[in-house]
C-alpha cells in the first residue's frame, strides 16, 4: 500500500547536516531510552506478524511498563523514509491497533484496516529530534535500516545517543545458501554498522553471538554484551471458539516457507505416510507466509494431489487461530537447518505442547532436555518419531510431557531484567 510522504524532501538532508548533539556520561536510572519502531510501522499493513515484528512490539510493550517516564519512540518512517521522533500517544494507539489486528487477523475488514493504517501512519509522522540535555540510548530491536551505515550514523549524531541493538541471527553470513540472492551482502552491511557504532549488543542466544564474533573487527569484549533468551506470552490456548480443529491427529509447523526451514523434508515424509496409511495418516498444518527460493515446496503444495487434505497450508493466521492450533497439536515440528533462536520451540513448550526439532545448537540452548531432537537430514528418523507421536497414548509423547513439567523456560520478565540492566550499564559507560 503506497503511502505519501508527510515530510518535506529537505528533512533527510537537514538531519544529516545538523550539528551533533553532545554525548553525555550519565548515572543509572537517568537518561532517555529511544526505541526505534521502524519495523512495526513498515509492516503496519500486514495482517499477521513475523517473529521479528512480534519481538519489536514486545519491546515497546514491556519498556512502556518499565520505563514510562524515560521512554521515547522514533522511526525511519515508511512514508518517505525520514527519521524522526514519534508522538507518544499516537504510538500507544498504534500499538493497541497492531495487537488487536494480530489477534483477530482472520476477521479483519480489509478496507477498514487499510483506512486505519493510513490514519496511524499520519499520526506517527516523524517530528524533529530535540537537542540532548541528558544521556540517551538509541535502542533497535530489528535489522531495519541497519544496512545503511550513513543513516544510522546521522541518527546517532542527531540524537547524541549511544547505540544498543538486538541481533537475531547471522544466518545469511554463516549459511548464505539459505538467504535471498543479495541476502549475504545486505547482512554484512548490517554487521558492519553494528561493528562501527554499537556500544551494546544483545544476542538472542549464545549461538548467535558466537556466530557474530568472527565477522566483527572490534571484539565483543570492547562493548557491553548480553545473552537474553526470548520469553513467551501465556495466551488462553484452550479457547477454540470459532476455531475448528482438523478432524484427525495433526502436527503443526510455524515458519516462513524458505529453504533453511526444511519444509521439503516434511512434505516428502507426508507423501510416504499417505501412501502407507491413507486417510488414517496424521495431518500437517503449515502456518506462515510463503517466502523465497521455495519453488520445490510450492510445487508440492500446489500440484501434489496425494497431499490434498493431508497437508493444510494455513498461511498467515490470527494469533487466536495459531494458539488454538498449537494447543491441540500432537507436537510442534521444527526441522530447520539453522536458527538464531527458534521462538516456536519456547512458545510450544511454554504451552505444554511437545516439540520435535532439529538437533542444532540454538534449539538445544533453549529447549534443554525437553524436546526430542533429530538430525534435520534424517528423514527416516523424523518419520518414525512422527508416527510414534500420532498414536493415542504414545509413550514417546507421554515421556516428553513429563520432561516439559520439569523444563524452566525463559520468560519476558527475566528477559527485560537483562535488557534494562544493560541499558543502565551502557548509560554509565565512558563514551
Amino acid at each position: 500500500m503506497p503511502l505519501r510522504p508527510f515530510i518535506a524532501p529537505g528533512a533527510r538532508v537537514a538531519l544529516r547536516s545538523k550539528r551533533a548533539s553532545p554525548l553525555f556520561h550519565g548515572q543509572r536510572g537517568e537518561g532517555e531510552v529511544i526505541l526505534d519502531i521502524s519495523r512495526l510501522l513498515s509492516r503496519a499493513a500486514h495482517p499477521a506478524p513475523t517473529g521479528i515484528d512480534r519481538v519489536e512490539y514486545i519491546y515497546a510493550r514491556e519498556l512502556l511498563e518499565r520505563l514510562p517516564d524515560r521512554l521515547s519512540f522514533a522511526a525511519v518512517h515508511p512514508a518517505g523514509g525520514y527519521y524522526g521522533r514519534l508522538n507518544g500517544v499516537a504510538v500507544r494507539q498504534f500499538l493497541a491497533f497492531t495487537a488487536a489486528k494480530w489477534r483477530n487477523a482472520d476477521a479483519a475488514n480489509m478496507q477498514e484496516s487499510r483506512a486505519a493504517v493510513i490514519r496511524h501512519m499520519f499520526a506517527t509522522r516523524p517530528r524533529p529530534v530535540p537537542k540532548a540535555t541528558s544521556p540517551r540510548v538509541y535502542l533497535q530491536a530489528s535489522p531495519h535500516h541497519l544496512d545503511d551505515q550513513e543513516k544510522v550514523g546521522a541518527i546517532l549524531r542527531a540524537e547524541g545517543a549511544k547505540f544498543v541493538t538486538l541481533v537475531h541471527d547471522v544466518i545469511p553470513l554463516s549459511h548464505p545458501e539459505f538467504a535471498r540472492p543479495d541476502g549475504a551482502a545486505e547482512h554484512l552491511r548490517r554487521v558492519r554498522t553494528i561493528d562501527r557504532f554499537a556500544a551494546g549488543i544483545i544476542g538472542n542466544s549464545q549461538a548467535t553471538l558466537d556466530a557474530l564474533a568472527p565477522h566483527l573487527h572490534r571484539s565483543l569484549d570492547e562493548r557491553v554484551v548480553r545473552v537474553a533468551h526470548f520469553g513467551a506470552d501465556a495466551p488462553d490456548l484452550f479457547v477454540t471458539r470459532d476455531n475448528p480443529m482438523p478432524e484427525r491427529p495433526y502436527f503443526v509447523y510455524i515458519s516462513t516457507i524458505e529453504p533453511r526451514k526444511n519444509h521439503l523434508l516434511l512434505l516428502n515424509i507426508w507423501r510416504r505416510l499417505v501412501e502407507q496409511y491413507g486417510d488414517t495418516a496424521p495431518q500437517l498444518v503449515l502456518i506462515g507466509r510463503r517466502g523465497w527460493e521455495n519453488e520445490n515446496v510450492i510445487d508440492m503444495l500446489e500440484r501434489a494431489e496425494a497431499l490434498r487434505g493431508h497437508v493444510i497450508e494455513a498461511g498467515e493466521v490470527s494469533d487466536d487461530r495459531m494458539h488454538a492450533l498449537i494447543a491441540h497439536a500432537r507436537a510442534m515440528l521444527m526441522p530447520s537447518f539453522a536458527e538464531g533462536f527458534g521462538m516456536p520451540v519456547v512458545e510450544a513448550l511454554s504451552a505444554g505442547v511437545p516439540v520435535i526439532c532439529s538437533d542444532i545448537g540454538a534449539h538445544r540452548e533453549v529447549g534443554g532436555d525437553a524436546p526430542d531432537y533429530i538430525d534435520p537430514l534424517d528423514g527416516l528418523g523424523w518419520m518414525k518419531e512422527i508416527l510414534a507421536y500420532s498414536r493415542p497414548d504414545s509413550p514417546e509423547r507421554i515421556a516428553q510431557i513429563a520432561r516439559i513439567a520439569d523444563w524452566r523456560g525463559p520468560n519476558w520478565r527475566d528477559y527485560f531484567d537483562i535488557v534494562t540492566d544493560m541499558i543502565e550499564e551502557v548509560t554509565v559507560s565512558v563514551p
